[in-house]
Formats: structure tokens, C-alpha cells, sequence
């Protein structure tokens, strides 16, 4: 086990203390005890200092330390030092401390018949409940401190995934500001270059888009970036469903025919749940503009009973497999079709999206509808 400039420090401390104390109540003894007791010689006072010095190495050794400490203490008590304990009790605790349970118990014993060889009952008893005493008040000590290092561990590795989960709300989020904006930049690019020579006004209409989009990209991926830094105020609104028009009016600038419609009384969502259904279209109209193949795209939102149901669907030609509702899933389909530039997508983000519904407790699904196009349906408690 390593041990730390400032561990090493403590225990350099703790060992001059012990020897400070040791002698300075061993040479004192005389002066309490009368005749009764004499200075300690050379070779007692060696046994002090070389007891308290074998604490420097507690931490690495807990077992050796006790065992050296344990027989220095005996000798110089069979020397005649008096005040000669202290190093044992503090080696005894960090035994105990280490896990060293076993040795410092067999310590324990081996001192008590040390101590009481040729003494009064009176004076074995008093040992043995002082022994006792002292045992508990280290098993307690023990407990105390696992229990402090298992809260410790717990709250680091609460702050971790806490910080994990950051990381991928973050990512998710310049996923869906930056792959829906350059969705629609690229389709806008396109239509420029291939209309430059002969209509040029459609073409002017296709760059004044790309500025528009570029401007709000700008604007959501500052506000992502604020949070990010703490910054103490957002750049631009808070996403949610009262923001679905602007959605759709960037997909019709790339050309795309979208529609929003609402079903059911409409209601103040919690701010996850508003967040997450602007998220799951935006990443939703996203992969129909990029892969699709089709032309038009519809968003309905259901308030039905304490959920809200989210479903956009394309006419496109997209193929693939969808999720599963019942598991939050939906990671193949509108990512994996190929659109007019035939490139496929990431997964990504529906992957992300599917991790938004399950956060929240929901369900989604992704995948072909039997009529053709592509469809995302998509279930939150709100």
C-alpha cells in the first residue's frame, strides 16, 4: 500500500509525539512514584525510541509494526519503564484498523500474561476489563471508519455517474442542434449550387436559408455550450414543444413539407419531458430530411390521459427494422435508410433518443410503417 507525503508527515508526527511522551512520563515516574521507581537506564530508553520509530511504517506494515512494538513494550517494562504503552496502543488500533484483527488480538493476549505474571487477581481482572475496553472502542473505531470510506465510495461513484450522465446529455444535444441544422444546410447547399446558373432568385432563397439556419444553429449550439460552462444564463429559449413550429419551418426551407398538429387538451409538461419531445422530433425530422427520400413528414402530439405521445412520420422510402416499444428502443430505421445522396446514417441519434425515453421512464419505437415511410412513435409520462 502507497502512502501519501501528507499520510507520512501524520505519521512522523504521531511517532514524535508517542516518543516525546513516553519519556517524558518515564523520566517523570520517580517524581509520582518515590522510591517505588527509578529513571530508566540507556537500554530502556532505546526500546521507547525504537518502539515509537517503528509507527513511522504503520500504514505499509501494520502486523510487523504491532509485533516489534509489542516486544519493545515488553522489554522496556521488564527494564523498569513505567510510562512505556502508548506506541503499543496506537500500533494496536491501526492493526485493528487494517484488518489486522487477528494479530492484534494475539497482542492483546500476549501482553495481558505479560502484565499479570506474579500480580494480584485484582489487578488481572482490571487488566482484562481495560483490555476488553479497549478491543471494543477499536472494533468500534473499525466499523466506523468502513462505513465512512463505503459512503465515501458511494458518493464518488453517485458524482460519477452523475457527470457520465452529463457527458451524454450533452452529447446528445449537439448531436440533435448540429445534425438537424447541417441537415438542412447541406439539402440548402445543393439546391444553390444546382439552381446557381439557371435560377438564381431559388438559389439566392436556398443561401438565405443556409444564413437563417447557420444563425439559430449558432444560437443553440451557444446555448448547449453556456450549460456546459455554468454560464448563468441561457443564449436562446429552453427547447420544447412550443418550439416545434420553428422545426418544421426549417425543414420546409430545405424543401420538405411538414406538418404539426396537436391532439387532446394541451398542458404544461415537466421540463425533462418537454425537452425530450422536442428533441425526439427534432432528431425525427432530421433523419427525414437526410435519408428518407420523400418529401413530407407529419408531427402529432397525443396528450392522452398522464402520457404524451409523440409520432412523426415521412413518405419516404426508408427501410429498416424497428424497435421496440416495450424496451425504449428504436436504434435501426430512419438512421440506417439512405436518402437522395444514398449516404447512411450514424444511428446515433436515434440511439440518443432512445436513451432520452428511458431516462424519462418511456417507450419509443422506430421502424417502416406497413403503407411505406418511416415512422417514430414515441410514448413519455408527462
Amino acid at each position: 500500500m502507497t502512502t501519501t507525503a501528507r499520510q507520512r508527515a501524520a505519521d512522523a508526527a504521531i511517532a514524535a509525539l508517542v516518543i516525546g511522551v513516553e519519556l517524558a512520563g518515564s523520566l517523570a515516574a520517580p517524581r509520582w512514584h518515590g522510591a517505588a521507581a527509578s529513571r530508566p537506564g540507556t537500554f530502556g530508553i532505546i526500546l521507547l525510541v525504537t518502539g515509537g520509530l517503528a509507527l513511522l511504517a504503520r500504514r505499509r506494515y501494520p502486523g510487523t509494526v504491532l509485533a516489534v512494538v509489542l516486544g519493545a513494550t515488553l522489554g522496556a517494562t521488564a527494564l523498569g519503564v513505567h510510562f512505556a504503552w502508548l506506541a503499543l496502543i496506537v500500533a494496536f488500533f491501526t492493526a485493528v484498523l487494517r484488518g489486522r484483527r487477528l494479530a492484534a488480538i494475539a497482542s492483546l493476549v500476549i501482553g495481558y500474561a505479560a502484565s499479570v505474571w506474579g500480580t494480584s487477581a485484582e489487578f488481572a481482572l482490571l487488566l482484562a476489563a481495560g483490555l476488553v475496553t479497549l478491543l471494543s472502542v477499536a472494533e468500534l473505531t473499525r466499523v466506523a471508519s468502513a462505513r465512512a470510506a463505503a459512503d465515501r465510495r458511494g458518493r464518488e461513484e453517485a458524482a460519477a455517474r452523475r457527470a457520465s450522465d452529463e457527458r451524454l446529455a450533452i452529447a446528445r444535444d449537439l448531436h440533435d442542434v448540429v445534425a438537424h441544422s447541417i441537415s438542412v444546410i447541406n439539402v440548402q447547399a445543393n439546391t444553390a449550387l444546382h439552381l446557381m446558373d439557371r435560377q438564381p432568385e431559388r438559389a439566392r432563397e436556398a443561401l438565405t436559408a443556409i444564413r437563417e439556419v447557420s444563425g439559430q444553429a449558432l444560437t443553440e449550439l451557444g446555448s448547449v455550450l453556456g450549460a456546459l460552462r455554468d454560464t448563468a444564463a441561457p443564449l436562446a429559449p429552453a427547447p420544447g414543444v412550443a418550439r416545434l413550429d420553428e422545426l418544421a419551418a426549417r425543414a420546409r426551407a430545405a424543401g420538405f413539407a411538414v406538418s404539426v398538429a396537436a391532439e387532446g387538451p394541451a398542458r404544461p409538461l415537466p421540463a425533462g419531458v418537454d425537452a425530450a419531445a422536442y428533441r425526439i422530433v427534432q432528431e425525427a425530422l432530421t433523419n427525414a430530411v437526410r435519408h428518407s427520400g420523400g418529401r413530407a413528414a407529419s408531427v402529432l402530439l397525443r396528450y392522452s390521459g398522464d402520457d404524451l405521445v409523440i409520432e412523426v412520420s415521412d413518405d419516404g422510402g426508408g427501410s429498416g427494422a424497428g424497435g421496440s416499444g416495450a424496451g425504449g428502443s428504436g436504434t435501426a430505421g430512419a438512421s440506417d435508410a439512405s436518402g437522395a445522396s444514398g449516404a447512411p446514417g450514424s444511428g446515433n441519434g436515434l440511439a440518443g433518443m432512445a436513451e432520452r425515453v428511458r431516462a424519462l421512464g418511456g417507450t419509443v419505437d422506430a421502424g417502416v410503417r406497413p403503407g411505406g415511410g418511416f415512422r417514430v412513435l414515441a410514448r413519455l409520462p408527462g
